[in-house]
């Protein structure tokens, strides 16, 4: 049996939760300050428990399966613009805002002193110069083809071990670490001119061939990954460098809206169920409501709000800072001294070089990139792949189904049905996947569970076929292969599956 709502929260949170009034608990139970909810009555929390139950019978498509974004899902298109449409709810006001929005997005940004004023701030640091430079199609981004490739969708994390006093008290099991003293927390391998870059990107790969049961040879590559042309010198003897590569943007806004109670009821950190799954939420600090709350963003849910995923994205890609992160040096540390005292682009009405209206925008754009409809829901071998899908227990850490809040000023994300395969939480993958560099709860082999919508139309979107959070997957299949931890019973199936089987769950995911 699951723990229950109140042992939850001390598990996430420790007694400083626990130590507030009920009133006060129960707003952190729910961890969402962000969004205006109307409270969930009786009645509707019966209905959703039925609607979101774990399908056992898979003869036909669940009742509403084909549209995963609820009411905002859109129709699927067949070219690379399938993950760049509004939601399908939104009204006609509106998307003007997200045009705006995207319009904000894929902005090129130029270096000060600029005549565009509106544009100008980049860097001096930077792995992009826009938004859409990473998230290419709003999709996947990819690590680079080969040696003359950049890496413009891919960069490495860094940081170092951090004393016990450097911990956040008021959150339970955070792990100390601090940025490299001279890089940051992140590798920018651009500059403006006049500057160096940070660094270059150098990732080697070795095969290793696995043999399935059915005679079927599959080969992974194992990257390695180096920091050469280190532009400021050594980095700390203790850094931990992460690769992170893009991650697609649909269906972000719904997940934001996920009630965080309903998040929580799926972990089980000690495995007290004994099914071998251990979830756990990540719990961040949150800069823009100064307070802990739940990790939803990022491979390790390291950050709380798609608004604050945004800024950070905007002064640690780009270098543009923003209310959030008003730094005009971005991310430069304090001994760069070069971007430090470099001319920014906050010199005038903006006071930050993206303003708090632009990240509005941006916020509202990323908020409602639409999920699209499934493809072949119906189709008799989708149907056998989704059966093996579930009855394998892939279903433990890819959760089908929620209901999002009903909220008051979010109508497009307001009280749906919405079918992302994912528990928003943390989970050890194994040594294989890990990259042995903590981020808030989060260890070194603990990733956040990622959704599956829209998995299928990957190569339409972005040109390859590449996933996992650094692209070593060349295939689902490899994905799947590379699955160790907590999810090695599930791997080890899959091996072991007939040849039917194994196509038919491809099949499954490909239609999501």
């Amino acid at each position: 049996m699951k723990p229950s709502n109140l042992l939850l929260l001390t598990l996430v949170m420790g007694p400083v939760a626990l130590a507030q009034s009920p009133a006060e608990r129960s707003y952190w139970d729910l961890g969402d300050p962000h969004l205006n909810i109307v409270p969930r009555t009786a009645e509707e929390v019966a209905r959703i428990a039925a609607v979101t139950s774990i399908a056992i019978d898979f003869n036909a498509p669940q009742r509403f399966e084909e549209k995963p974004g609820g009411a905002a899902t859109v129709r699927a298109m067949t070219n690379a613009d399938a993950f760049s449409q509004p939601s399908g709810n939104i009204s006609f006001e509106d998307q003007l805002h997200f045009r705006v929005g995207n319009g904000l997005f894929r902005k090129l940004w130029v270096s000060s002193p600029s005549s565009t004023l509106a544009s100008d701030g980049l860097g001096p640091l930077y792995n992009a110069r826009s938004c859409q430079r990473c998230h290419i199609k709003d999709g996947r981004g990819h690590p680079p083809e080969n040696a003359d490739d950049n890496a413009i969708s891919m960069f490495l994390r860094v940081s170092i071990p951090g004393p016990s006093e450097a911990a956040i008290a008021e959150i339970k099991d955070y792990i100390a670490a601090l940025p490299d003293p001279t890089y940051g927390t992140q590798m920018q391998d651009f500059a403006v001119q006049g500057h160096p870059s940070e660094y270059r990107l150098g990732i080697t790969y070795e095969e290793e061939v696995v043999t399935l049961a059915d005679g079927t040879t599959v080969s992974l590559r194992y990257p390695n990954y180096d920091a050469t042309d280190l532009g400021y010198g050594p980095l700390h003897p203790d850094a931990m460098l992460s690769p992170r590569v893009a991650p697609q943007m649909i269906g972000l806004g719904l997940l934001e809206a996920i009630p965080a109670a309903d998040i929580l009821k799926g972990a089980d950190p000690d495995d007290f169920d004994g099914d071998g799954i251990s979830g756990r939420p990540n719990v961040v600090w949150s800069v823009e409501f100064d307070r802990p709350m739940l990790g939803r963003f990022g491979l390790k849910a390291g950050s709380p709000t798609i608004m604050e995923q945004s800024a950070a994205a905007f002064a640690g890609d780009i270098g543009i800072s923003s209310p959030l992160f008003p730094a005009g040096a971005g991310e430069c540390t304090a001994v760069q001294n070069l971007c430090q005292t470099a001319i920014h682009g906050d010199n005038d009405e903006r006071v930050t070089e993206i303003d708090a209206e632009g990240m509005d925008l941006v916020a509202f754009y990323s908020r409602n990139l639409a999920v699209p409809a499934r493809r072949g829901a119906d189709d008799p071998q989708v149907l056998r792949g989704k059966e093996i899908f579930y009855t394998t227990g892939c279903t433990a850490c890819h959760t089908p189904s929620f209901v999002t809040h009903r909220l008051r000023n979010q109508p497009e994300q307001s009280f749906q049905l919405i079918w992302p395969y994912t528990d928003m939480l943390l989970h050890d993958m194994g040594p294989n996947l890990a990259d042995n560099r903590p981020e808030a709860r989060a260890t070194g082999q603990e990733w956040r569970t990622p959704p599956l919508w829209g998995i299928g139309l990957t190569e339409q979107v972005s040109g390859h076929t590449y996933f996992l959070h650094d692209g070593r997957a060349r295939s689902l299949l490899e994905a799947i292969l590379w699955h160790g931890g907590e999810a090695q019973s599930q791997r080890d199936t899959v091996v072991d599956m007939t040849t039917a089987d194994r196509d038919a769950l491809i099949a499954f995911l490909e239609s999501l």
